[in-house]
Order: structure tokens, then C-alpha cells, then sequence
């Protein structure tokens, strides 16, 4: 683990405490699990509580219905024996402790709710995918992600999840059984060559293969611990990029995110693919802490809103790491 560690002193100047930084990467991951809200109404009867409720009896919640569901999610994994706090930046999400097999419980079978790492949860967030709309997930693959997106979309639209990994496609048809998602197609193209001719998205997730640093705290080691594996992935990482770009509709958003800290798999990719369509955005989720995105390395400037990339550090709120861009496309939808 030392050694571990020791290879990402290259980003020392860019941590506002390096021995915060360096001992939340030495501790496991808390365990998180979210609320399914296309199975609220099921949690809302079993807690008893479905008169109260607006939407009890719908495929839709409501933000009172979430908590409500919640809160009656919490109290069976404590009857359990797994007690468990809220997360306080995403509604519906629980930080559950002692738990060794979060997937092993009935809750979970039936849909109930979905375990993903915490800090993953934030591009889903960043896009903000709504009703009836048409999205890409171009990367999707065990399908978290895209769970997220169709529960946004409640059911409707059309939500393409691709992913050139057929034994990975294998979990991501298995979720979106278990949770019900009706709106989700899978396909299995390369995504540097996914097919221009399907038309235009609104929006566009793009969760990178990445040097994976930001897991560090989930296996004590790098996957790509050698500067030539970060730089064979900020290749792939940026032709991804350019191909979703093309995919994007004007006026649509583009959610580009990594779970590595490396700006060459980050903002210099951003830097290198973006041209002047695009606009990084500013980004604030209340009780989500980040820092800003790097605009000079190694002696380059890049784009002035690389300043805009959310980057988020294991010690800001005891996740992994992760970097994330919100991006429109100027133009007017059509």
C-alpha cells in the first residue's frame, strides 16, 4: 500500500491536505445503497405508511415519497442487523454499516433498492436526465449508472445503454431486470465507432475507462500504476470523447467523468478534444465538497473552464476519488 500511495505524490500540490488525503486512502469504503423509486410504492406499503403519500400508488415519487421510503428502507436493514445513516447530498441513499454482502438480502432481490460506490452516484446527478427524452450511456456497463438515468426519466424516453463488454452487458441486462427498467435498450458497439446514423441525443453520459486511482481505497492498489498505462487511456479516453460529442444534440449536455485523479485523463482531454461548441459548467451540489479542475500541468495551460471540472478527493467526504465535467453543446436544440 506505501508504494501504492507513494505514486501519487505527482498530485501532491493539487490536494488541500495531503495528510488527510493520504489517510482516508488507506481506509475501506463505506458500503451505499440507494432507493429504487420505481419500487417506492412497494417500500411505502410495507412500511404501512402508502395513505400519506401523493404518489403511493404510482411508478413516480415524489421527493417526500423518497424520503419516506427512505426511511422505512433504514429501518428493515437495522431489523437486520445493518444500521445505516442517510447521505446527505443525495436523497434516497444510505451509507450502511457492517454489511459484508449488501447484495445478498431479499430487499435487494426485489428491486428494492441497488448498491453502487458513493462518489459514482454523482454523474447520474450532473445529467439530470429527464421524461421523455432520448440519452446515451455510452460506457454503461455493470449499469449503476444507467439505472439512475431511467429512474430520472421515470420509466419513458428511450435510454440506449451501450458497452462493448458482452460479460459485463450480462450484469447490466440482470439490473435492469431486478430494478424494472422499461425505457433502457442495450447495445454492445465500440464506442469510439457507435453508429452516427442512430441520430442525435439530448444528453450523453461518458464514464471513461480509466486508470481507476480513484479505487485505491477499494483494493489498496492502482490497476495502471505506470505513466504509460495513463496515457494509453487518455487516448482511448479522448477518440470516446470526440464520437459522443458528434452524438450529442446542440443545446444537449454531455457528463464526462473518471474515477482517476490524472489530469491527462481528465482536463487535458478536455482540453484537447473540446473546441469552441462547447461550454464546461460550473458545478455545486449542496453537501457534496470538490475542488476545482486544473487548468495548468506540466507547464501547459489548458482551457480557461477546465477551472469548472469537479474534482472530488477520498478526504473531502470519505468516498473514492472521482472527477467529473458537465458540458453543454452551444446551438439550439432542435
Amino acid at each position: 500500500m506505501t508504494n501504492t500511495l507513494e505514486r501519487l505524490n505527482r498530485y501532491r500540490e493539487l490536494v488541500d491536505d495531503w495528510p488527510a488525503f493520504i489517510e482516508a486512502c488507506r481506509m475501506p469504503l463505506p458500503t451505499v445503497v440507494w432507493v429504487n423509486p420505481l419500487r417506492q410504492a412497494a417500500l411505502l406499503k410495507l412500511g404501512k405508511q402508502g395513505a400519506p403519500a401523493t404518489s403511493a400508488g404510482t411508478d413516480c415519487a415524489s421527493d417526500s415519497d423518497i424520503l419516506i421510503a427512505t426511511s422505512i428502507l433504514a429501518t428493515r436493514l437495522e431489523a437486520l442487523g445493518y444500521p445505516s445513516q442517510p447521505v446527505n447530498w443525495y436523497p434516497g441513499a444510505l451509507r450502511v454499516d457492517d454489511i459484508d454482502k449488501p447484495g445478498k438480502t431479499l430487499d435487494f432481490y426485489l428491486g428494492l433498492y441497488h448498491v453502487q460506490e458513493e462518489i459514482s452516484l454523482l454523474p447520474a446527478v450532473l445529467l439530470a436526465a429527464e421524461p421523455g427524452e432520448r440519452v446515451l450511456d455510452l460506457c454503461a456497463a455493470p449499469g449503476g449508472k444507467t439505472a439512475q438515468i431511467a429512474c430520472q426519466m421515470e420509466n419513458t424516453g428511450t435510454l440506449v445503454a451501450n458497452d462493448i463488454r458482452p460479460n459485463r452487458l450480462r450484469a447490466l441486462r440482470s439490473n435492469c431486470e431486478r430494478l424494472g427498467l422499461l425505457n433502457v435498450v442495450v447495445s454492445s458497439h465500440d464506442g469510439t465507432r457507435f453508429p452516427l446514423e442512430v441520430g442525435q441525443f439530448d444528453r450523453v453520459l461518458l464514464d471513461v475507462p480509466c486508470s481507476c486511482e480513484g479505487n485505491v481505497r477499494q483494493s489498496g492498489k492502482i490497476p495502471f500504476e505506470q505513466a504509460g498505462g495513463v496515457r494509453g487511456r487518455a487516448g482511448l479516453q479522448a477518440t470516446l470523447l470526440g464520437r459522443a460529442w458528434k452524438l450529442l444534440a446542440p443545446g444537449g449536455v454531455l457528463v464526462y467523468s473518471t474515477c482517476t485523479f490524472a489530469p491527462e485523463e481528465n482536463e487535458l482531454v478536455l482540453d484537447y478534444v473540446l473546441g469552441e461548441d462547447a461550454k464546461i459548467e460550473p458545478l455545486e451540489i449542496e453537501g457534496l465538497s470538490s475542488s476545482a479542475g486544473v487548468t495548468e500541468w506540466n507547464g501547459r495551460g489548458l482551457r480557461p473552464d477546465c477551472h469548472n471540472v469537479a474534482r472530488i478527493w477520498p478526504h473531502l467526504n470519505d468516498t473514492g476519488g472521482f472527477a467529473a465535467a458537465r458540458i453543454r453543446k452551444r446551438g439550439e436544440a432542435p
